[in-house]
């Protein structure tokens, strides 16, 4: 299912794992996982983390729920205008600033397309920041990257 979404994969591209997930009715809303995350290390050794996890699924996933309501509230209550525009408009509808609490980020047509855990919470963060009148962080610092040359 993952491998066929043209949205995160382009024809002959695929995901680099596998995730199975299995229904077992004993456990009922407890969901037990093991997760293992392995990467190269000095001189082609290998380094291999196992995280075992149990968790209720469903304490899991309400919060993520009502964040999204709230922010897709919150959002469409927002209107926008920039030097190019007449009049102050809406967000589209298809709200991609939710794409960072969703797996696959929705997005209009002919938009690009974000697909970083990060830079999708940045862009949330800074329209929050833009609608109290602060500027957007780019957390770049190039005022203290340049090269200054001092006068005395």
């Amino acid at each position: 299912m993952v491998e066929s979404n043209r949205l995160l994969y382009k024809n002959g591209e695929h995901p680099d794992h596998t995730v199975v997930i299995k229904y077992v009715p004993t456990v009922g809303d407890s969901k037990r996982a093991l997760d293992e995350y392995v990467s190269e290390i000095f001189m082609g050794g290998w380094n291999t983390i196992s995280i075992h996890n149990t968790c209720e699924d469903s304490l899991l996933a309400s919060p993520l729920i009502l964040d999204l309501c709230i922010i897709a509230e919150l959002v469409s209550r927002i209107n926008y205008k920039t030097n190019e525009m007449k009049d102050y408009e809406p967000f589209h509808s298809v709200l991609s600033i939710l794409s960072y609490l969703l797996k696959a980020p929705l997005v209009p047509e002919n938009t690009p397309l974000v697909n970083a855990l990060f830079r999708q919470r940045a862009a949330m963060e800074n329209i929050f920041r833009a609608c109290v009148g602060l500027p957007p962080e780019d957390n770049m610092l190039l005022e203290f990257k340049a090269c200054r040359t001092q006068t005395i």
